[in-house]
């Protein structure tokens, strides 16, 4: 079997593993990245590289979550813009990141994220209302998502955490909440994909490898709507992120 055949089945389980991830809660991404890097990419051309899946992934379950009528559009007509304005912010940074700096900023996010899977906040019921905010509470959402914007187009590792964080907030339940944040991700992904892209700081053979990966793994995420298996999907997460990142402090 060919090196690159081999590469590009590990990038499609490992897509597919990250996909699923993903869509059930978040930190796909903090597994997808460093296997990027350790195949052999640079820590900045691995996190432009990441988006092509994370793009893929995002439609197909967007996709999903629009057909059950899943998503909050109202929220999401709400924190689109302040996201995209963001999202152009944070990835102007990122391109302009060299690979030492980025590669220190994503095993901080590791340890962050790792930490963050511990936390168990009260989630509001599935038949609870959420509102849009208006008036001065508005403009500090719009700030919040600005920043979830910024923080996306940056790292995108671990948004699902901060997003899901907010969604809480502001009183969407956990299913309702994922459905916005695969929304809300896939409104500005591909300007940052686009955005890497120009810069030549995205792989395609590879980011389409782990895209066929994170796609059939969004749709899976989706069917098991959040809440079957979480606890342990978590568990794995949190002992991967750790010797991933313990692995990137040491990585030459």
């Amino acid at each position: 079997m060919s090196e690159s055949l081999v590469t590009a089945l590990i990038l499609l389980l490992v897509g597919f593993v990250g996909g699923t991830i993903n869509t059930i809660a978040g930190g796909g991404s903090l597994l997808m990245l460093p296997v990027l890097i350790f195949l052999g990419l640079p820590p900045t051309v691995a996190n432009g590289t990441n988006r092509v899946a994370i793009l893929i992934q995002n439609m197909g379950a967007a996709s999903s979550f629009h057909r059950r009528d899943l998503i909050p559009v109202h929220w999401l007509k709400f924190a689109i813009l302040p996201a995209l304005l963001g999202a152009g912010l944070g990835t102007f940074g990122a391109v302009r990141a060299g690979d030492l700096a980025f590669q220190r900023v994503l095993v901080v996010v590791m340890v962050l994220a790792a930490a963050a899977t511990f936390w168990r906040p009260e989630l509001p019921g599935p038949d609870h209302d959420a509102p849009v905010p208006t008036g001065r509470r508005a403009w500090v959402f719009r700030i919040i998502f600005f920043g979830v914007g910024a923080y996306g187009g940056f790292i995108q590792a671990g948004l699902g955490f901060v997003t899901l964080a907010v969604t809480s907030a502001v009183g969407l339940d956990l299913i309702k909440g994922n459905a916005f944040k695969v929304a809300l991700v896939l409104s500005f992904t591909p300007l940052a994909l686009a955005v890497f892209a120009m810069s030549g700081q995205v792989n395609w053979v590879m980011g389409f490898s782990l895209a066929g990966g994170t796609f059939l793994g969004g749709l899976l995420g989706v069917h098991l709507q959040v809440l079957t298996g979480q606890k342990w999907v978590r568990a794995i997460v949190t002992v991967m992120i750790v010797l991933f990142a313990v692995r990137l402090l040491f990585f030459e």
